[in-house]
């Protein structure tokens, strides 16, 4: 067999995970011996429409055998999925809920599946985070990414079923990276709401958005409201070592939840599948871990 080509469509340069999986990726193509191009859709669903579709277009001869990606979007590009499995083109979503995909199974030829973590069991990691270190209830600012993302919505979910149901969640929006979340935080301070509201804790969907957050709240003019922001506990997600965990050793965060990145993990099962010629398993779940444990967790105070 010639060698396996494979495309990587990630959705922005500018997040600490998304690199992480290009990482993950890069070096899982080089223990495979396959070849691999990594593009950034940076954040724009229809850029990343374009992209795919471009590799899709050219010659059958360098089309990649398999296109794996992590939608921007809320819909995870349906006909872009259709037309790489007709041009005999395998197809991997990251990350997200694609319910095309067990109809696309269905007499392909190529290897369709879903790699993801579990974003509901995310968020209630993050419920319970929230509910170990207010264990009286409180006021939370919860930072979620966009809401058409289906990962989003799901760590949501997860958070407010096991959260204790006397924290109470102001709900603000950012777009996964560092300075959508400081943004957001700018915006809302300059709310008259913002001076009434008694906040406990900080949560955001990932780690880069909690600490946007904080870098907004160090810019508060007076010295008693920035320390008093400063001073909340602050939860975010994903828990690379060299941020998120790094961030929680140092105090910045009070507890993460490491994501394993899978891209690396779908390139492996993909080669694996064209080389035997088997379909994998519809969709398979990585296991999120609380950061530092729950049990390490103490009320604040």
């Amino acid at each position: 067999m010639a060698d396996l080509k494979f495309l990587l469509s990630l959705t922005t340069s500018e997040n600490d995970y998304q690199l992480e999986q290009a990482n993950a990726a890069t070096l899982s193509a080089k223990n495979l011996g396959v070849e691999l191009q990594t593009v950034y859709a940076e954040n724009d669903a229809i850029n990343q429409s374009t992209q795919i579709l471009k590799a899709i277009q050219v010659a059958p001869e360098d089309r990649p055998n398999a296109i794996v990606f992590e939608p921007v979007g809320g819909t995870a590009l349906p006909q872009v999925a259709r037309a790489a499995v007709h041009a005999g083109i395998g197809w991997v979503v990251l990350n997200r809920d694609a319910n095309y995909i067990p109809e696309l199974r269905e007499g392909a030829r190529v290897p369709v599946f879903g790699l993801s973590s579990d974003h509901a069991e995310i968020g209630r990691i993050q419920g319970r985070q929230a509910s170990a270190l207010l264990p009286h209830g409180g006021s939370a600012l919860y930072i979620q990414g966009p809401s058409e993302n289906s990962a989003a919505r799901d760590r949501l979910l997860g958070f407010q079923e096991v959260k204790h149901a006397n924290i109470h969640l102001t709900m603000l929006k950012g777009q996964w990276t560092e300075e959508s979340a400081q943004r957001t935080i700018r915006s809302w301070l300059k709310l008259t709401s913002s001076q009434k509201t008694a906040v406990d804790l900080v949560a955001a969907q990932n780690d880069l958005m909690a600490v946007g957050a904080r870098k907004a709240f160090q810019e508060v003019a007076s010295e008693v409201d920035r320390e008093r922001w400063l001073n909340l506990p602050f939860l975010g997600c994903d828990g690379l070592s060299k941020t998120g965990q790094s961030w929680v050793r140092s105090g910045l965060l009070a507890a993460t939840i490491f994501v394993p990145p899978n891209a690396g993990q779908a390139l492996e099962m993909l080669s694996d599948a064209i080389r035997r010629k088997k379909m994998p398993e519809e969709l398979v779940f990585t296991v999120p871990q609380s950061i530092p444990p729950l049990t390490a967790l103490h009320p604040r105070k």
